[in-house]
């Protein structure tokens, strides 16, 4: 699903026009960003969490040329973690 087909579904259902609920989804968005961006955790009950992670740096090898090493830098990642009803809803599809 794109944020497109997200919005126009949206906006059928709620009888709003899809530049208002582009305009909140794209805010919602932004805000999602923006407290990861400052590294606080965004939590939406029962669906999921969003998280910055750290990976540590590592040693990286070419797999055409494997006697060439590269060193990876550390760096921030985005990690998600299903909520309950979500898991739940997934493993009975």
């Amino acid at each position: 699903m794109t944020k497109r087909e997200l919005v126009v579904r949206i906006s059928n259902e709620t009888n709003l026009t899809q530049q208002e609920v582009f305009a909140v989804v794209q805010k919602t968005l932004d805000y999602v960003t923006e407290s990861l961006v400052k590294g606080e955790t965004v939590e939406f009950r029962d669906f999921g969490v969003f998280e910055i992670k750290v990976r540590k740096p590592r040693i990286g090898r070419n797999p055409n040329k494997p006697a060439n090493t590269v060193t990876i830098p550390e760096r921030r990642v985005v990690k998600f973690k299903a909520g309950k009803e979500m898991k739940s809803r997934v493993l009975k599809s």
